[in-house]
Order: structure tokens, then sequence, then C-alpha cells
């Protein structure tokens, strides 16, 4: 027998996380960047059937020249946010890096 939960009885807490990610489509691209990223430090790579979750502790750097090189062909910040579903965090387009920081500290000074 399974327990089955409704909203009713979800708990929602107001917290502060110190986490930021991405949901990336489950393609050639997004394998890609989730095997590059679950060699890094404070990331976690979760597959899905159909996507892959990227979390990551305080800031996440998706350097577009590291992924270009692997993938072998170019990857900018915009064919990048294709491939990518969704993000938490804040973010930022750089001219090659999409970074996503998990507080607003690291976008102050973009403000």
């Amino acid at each position: 027998m399974s327990s089955v939960t409704t909203f009713k009885d979800l708990v929602f807490e107001d917290t502060i996380t110190d986490m930021c990610g991405v949901t990336m489509n489950d393609s050639v691209e997004g394998r890609l960047v989730a095997k590059i990223m679950e060699r890094k430090p404070n990331v976690t790579v979760t597959y899905y059937p159909a996507m892959i979750r990227i979390d990551g502790k305080g800031m996440l750097v998706f350097d577009m020249d590291e992924l270009s090189e692997a993938l072998g062909r170019e990857m900018d910040p915009y064919i990048f946010q294709i491939e990518m579903s969704t993000h938490y965090g804040r973010m930022l387009i750089e001219d090659n890096a999409v970074v996503l920081y998990a507080d607003f500290e690291g976008t102050r000074e973009y403000l």
C-alpha cells in the first residue's frame, strides 16, 4: 500500500537555501553538460527519464569554452539556455559563461 501526498499535506517553510541549479533537456548537449559538471566540487547531478537536474552549492559556473571543447562545436550562453528548461538562483549571462548564484551577493554589482 502506497501513501499519497496531496497539497494539503505539504508544509511550506520560509527558509533560505545555499543552492542553485538548472534542469537540462536529456539530449546530447544536456548529457555532456551534466558529465562535465558532475566532476566539479559541490555539484550534484540527477538523471531523470527526460531531463537532467544539476544542483550546486553556492554557485555554478557553466564555462562555454569548456563545454564547446567537449562538444566539438560552439556552445554559447544562448544555445545553453535552449538546452536548459529551467533554473533557480540568480543567473548572470556573461560573454562566455552562464553563472548562477544561490544568493544576491554574487549579483549585487550588476543591480
